[in-house]
C-alpha cells in the first residue's frame, strides 16, 4: 500500500477549508447561491456582524470565489465566479446531509426542485466516468499528480 500520510499536510480538503470551512463563509456562500448579491442582504439574511461579513466578503473575493461588481456607485454587488459556482455540489451535499441527520421530526426547511424534470432533487456524488455513485467502499485513494 503507498503511503499516503502526506495527505495531512498538503491535501485539498483542508485547503479548501482553509478557505470556505468556517460557519459564516459557507452561509455567506449559500445566500449567493440563491440570488443574494448586495452587502446589505447578507448583512439581514444572516443577521452576521458587519465587521465578520466585511472580512468574509473580502477573503472570497481575494480567493476569486466571489467577484465585487460596481455598476452602479456605493452599490456593489458580490456575484459568483466560476470557482463559487463550483462550491454547489459541496454545499447541498452537506445541506442534504443535514436534511437526513439534523432535521427535525418536520423535515428539511428547503427543497431543492430540479428544473429539467420538475421533481425534488436529491444529489449524490458519482463517477463522471461510469455514472456509479462514489462511496467510501468504492474508492482507493492513490497518489495524484500533486503528490509529494
Amino acid at each position: 500500500m503507498t503511503d499516503l500520510t502526506h495527505r495531512f499536510t498538503a491535501d485539498s480538503v483542508g485547503r479548501a477549508l482553509d478557505l470556505v470551512g468556517e460557519r459564516w463563509s459557507l452561509l455567506i456562500l449559500r445566500e449567493a447561491f440563491f440570488g443574494v448579491r448586495r452587502y446589505g442582504e447578507f448583512a439581514r439574511n444572516l443577521s452576521i456582524p458587519r465587521p465578520t461579513l466585511s472580512a468574509r466578503l473580502k477573503t472570497l473575493v481575494e480567493a476569486g470565489v466571489l467577484t465585487r461588481v460596481e455598476d452602479v456607485p456605493d452599490r456593489p454587488e458580490y456575484h459568483l465566479t466560476q470557482a463559487g459556482r463550483d462550491l454547489f455540489g459541496a454545499v447541498v451535499t452537506l445541506m442534504q446531509w443535514g436534511d437526513k441527520h439534523l432535521a427535525g421530526p418536520e423535515g428539511p426547511p428547503i427543497l431543492l426542485r430540479h428544473k429539467d424534470c420538475g421533481e425534488i432533487s436529491e444529489t449524490y456524488v458519482a463517477c463522471g466516468h461510469c455514472g456509479g455513485a462514489v462511496t467510501t467502499d468504492k474508492v482507493t485513494p492513490e497518489p495524484g499528480p500533486g503528490f509529494r
